[in-house]
């Protein structure tokens, strides 16, 4: 095993990753136009050199840097990786990051109909997953909406997922796994490239740009990106959807000065912007006439990132990286009387900002023995603005104010080769505090105070037997202790429920072992693994069957301990030259053992299959179908009627994509046969839950210059 070629650079793939290319960046608040990019674009294209790629016979080693924490083949890492790349994600026609995973095996996404789509990994939700955008952890304490929905696909290279636990790199909070979303990086490449995206679908009647230009001169690098897109309300079974449509754009910015041939600056800048986004997946009815129902709904929501790091690498057997980074999430998100009131009975201005610094080191102590040491630390503080319209006036009714939680965490991984084995051995200790200036709208003021310490640690081992057969076994612990909700909310919300949060919540550990094997020929490529987690003080929030103030209540609780299993399994085969077909299986039980009943809102077992091929001239073509078997496995006594069951379903998407030189044009229809179903995650009420978007036309062009 060679050193890397680079150090995790806070803008190449992640924090705690390493990656040979690949920084980050954004932009200040400004709004681009998909015509605005659309003329940028064309006005470059006569600097097109190269094309868009088709499906290859024979594939390079797939690189990731999230699994790891720097760039390393997938099949020589001990653990379930995926990773999706922009050609993936256009032919999936996906829009929002839980899109583009929704269907991958051991990958599920949430839904309320609004601008995104939560992802779900083995079974477990955000709270329990480290989000990251270019390796900088995307901290927010929403209970609604997607915090995938702060990433604009348009702009992003590549997705990489890590199923299991992953707090050894990247601590608290990382318990389920980790994803990280890799944006483009300013490059030292001589003169300018770039590329140019558009895009419309049917379905939502939508239409979108996105831009990427990259301009580098002597020690300098530029990157420029920008994305923009108009949903309007999608399709399902024939009919509009009501109050699903929204709007989003995104800027970012990187620029790179190299000091010398080892050392590099870097400053990034990233903003999101989504506006008009509702959340029909929330609406509950309403015991005042004057309000008959409510529906959360955002009027504007935004997410800014700054970061500057400084990495050096390729001279001796030392890499290091150092980054600082402040983001900030706004969000006003208000609950709309649907009755004859039609306004606003609740508003809500929160900002979620957090602090950041990532160090990292990883020394080659010899060919075949790397060992990288790391520190992560960040604070998040956010103060909730909640004001209850209550007989003709808007009242102040805070769920908690100065909340703060900060994490601090040190590892150390060593990755070693011994002819065909290879293992992978890391330990981390994580010190998180929480604490708040009050709750219940500043009625209460002591016991908000809690500190946990917490180990984590992994142990992974993979043998050669042959490129086709790679056995592999993984032990990993995590640790996730309460988020900021989880500890301080105490307020009713549009939802219908009063939230009453724990400030002395336990921290849940996870403990996962894992088996599996990975293989890859020019003809093959396939992996199975079967896991299973037990995760004790299992946080979650219980309809207690008490009210408050009329109100019901859920309540954040532990839950002594809960068990997810499953199996996954995941193949391509090219079966005639240039002609692949696809397989993917995901089977997960999750179960509570407090209740002695099933795990509440486990996703439903699945299938997919697809085929992808060259037809001449220019042309491939594609096809996936997805099947979802009935999920009847259903939580009664601890959900109190808050879960049902789903029945199965089938869809099917078609595409055809034309390459020549620069130019990529694809057409495709999502849903062909329009069928009208809801994910068993959905949100809503039961019987009532926002059915999944219906057929779609997709038509999108690239241009790279």
């Amino acid at each position: 095993m060679k050193l890397p070629t680079a150090c995790p650079t806070p803008t190449d793939a992640s924090r705690a990753k390493l990656t040979f290319r690949r920084p980050r960046g954004p932009l200040p608040n400004l709004r681009p136009s998909p015509l605005a990019l659309a003329l940028l674009g064309l006005c470059a294209s006569a600097q097109a050199q190269t094309a868009a790629p088709a499906p290859a016979d024979n594939q390079l080693p797939e690189i990731a840097v999230t699994a790891k924490g720097y760039a390393a083949d997938t099949l020589d890492t001990p653990a379930s990786i995926d990773v999706i790349d922009a050609q993936e994600i256009r032919r999936k026609g996906a829009t929002s990051l839980g899109q583009a995973l929704q269907g991958e095996p051991g990958l599920a996404a949430t839904s309320d109909g609004s601008a995104s789509l939560n992802p779900v990994v083995r079974g477990l939700k955000k709270e329990s997953l480290a989000l990251m955008v270019d390796g900088m952890r995307l901290n927010s304490a929403q209970p609604y909406g997607a915090i995938g929905s702060f990433v604009s696909l348009g702009l992003a290279e590549r997705v990489e997922v890590l199923r299991g636990p992953a707090s050894v790199l990247y601590g608290s909070g990382a318990l389920g796994g980790a994803i990280n979303v890799l944006l483009p990086q300013a490059r030292f490449d001589a003169g300018v490239s770039g590329r140019l995206g558009l895009r419309a679908a049917s379905g939502d009647r939508s239409v979108g740009a996105s831009g990427v230009v990259n301009w580098s001169g002597g020690d300098h690098a530029l990157m420029l990106g920008a994305a923009g897109a108009d949903h309007g309300n999608y399709r399902a079974g024939g009919q509009r959807v009501e109050r699903t449509g929204y709007e989003q754009h995104a800027l970012i910015g990187q620029y790179r000065y190299r000091i010398d041939g080892a050392q590099q600056i870097r400053l990034s800048l990233q903003r999101e912007n989504l506006n008009d986004v509702w959340y029909p997946g929330s609406t509950q009815p309403n015991a005042n006439p004057m309000v008959g129902s409510t529906t959360i709904h955002s009027p504007r929501q935004s997410r800014q990132l700054m970061e500057i790091g400084y990495s050096h690498k390729g001279r001796g057997p030392v890499n290091f990286d150092a980054r600082l980074y402040r983001q900030s999430v706004n969000r006003t998100i208000n609950a709309w009387a649907n009755g004859p009131l039609q306004r606003d009975t609740t508003t809500n201005d929160v900002a979620f900002d957090t602090t950041g610094l990532d160090v990292r080191a990883d020394w080659a102590a010899s060919e075949h023995h790397l060992i990288s040491v790391g520190f992560n630390g960040w604070r998040m503080t956010g103060s909730p603005d909640r004001r209850i319209f209550n007989n003709g006036s808007f009242v102040r009714n805070n769920p908690f104010e100065d909340g703060r939680v900060q994490a601090a965490g040190l590892y150390v991984q060593d990755d070693m080769r011994f002819g065909a084995l290879g293992v992978v051995a890391g330990l981390r200790y994580d010190r998180v505090q929480g604490n708040a200036a009050s709750v219940a709208n500043g009625s209460v003021t002591t016991g908000l105070k809690r500190g946990d310490g917490a180990v984590s640690g992994n142990l992974g081992l993979i043998y050669e037997l042959d490129p086709l057969l790679r056995p592999y076994a993984s032990l990993s612990r995590g640790f996730r202790p309460g988020e900021m909700r989880e500890r301080f909310e105490a307020s009713p919300r549009g939802d219908g429920y009063f939230y009453l949060g724990n400030p002395q919540i336990r921290p849940e550990i996870a403990q996962q072992i894992e088996i599996g094997v990975k293989g890859k020929s020019e003809q093959l490529e396939w992996f199975a693994a079967v896991y299973r987690n037990r995760i004790s003080d299992y946080i979650t929030g219980r309809a207690t069957g008490q009210t408050q103030g009329g109100v019901p209540v859920r309540q954040t609780i532990n839950l002594g301990s809960v068990r997810i299993s499953g199996l996954e399994l995941g193949a391509r085969w090219q079966f005639a030259r240039g002609h692949w077909l696809g397989l993917g299986y995901s089977r997960l039980r999750g179960r509570n053992n407090d209740f002695n009943e099933p795990l509440y809102q486990m996703p439903a077992d699945e299938l997919n299959l697809s085929w992808e091929g060259r037809l001449g001239a220019g042309w491939s073509a594609d096809a996936r179908l997805r099947h979802a078997w009935r999920q009847d496995r259903v939580a009664t006594v601890f959900a109190r009627g808050l879960e049902d069951a789903t029945p199965g379903f089938t869809t099917l998407d078609i595409g055809a994509t034309w390459a020549r030189g620069p130019h990529q044009l694809r057409l495709a229809v999502t849903n062909l046969t329009d069928r009208k179903y809801h994910e068993h995650l959905a949100e809503g009420l039961a019987g009532r839950e926002v059915p999944a978007p219906g057929r779609s036309l997709v038509v999108s062009y690239q241009l790279q210059f």
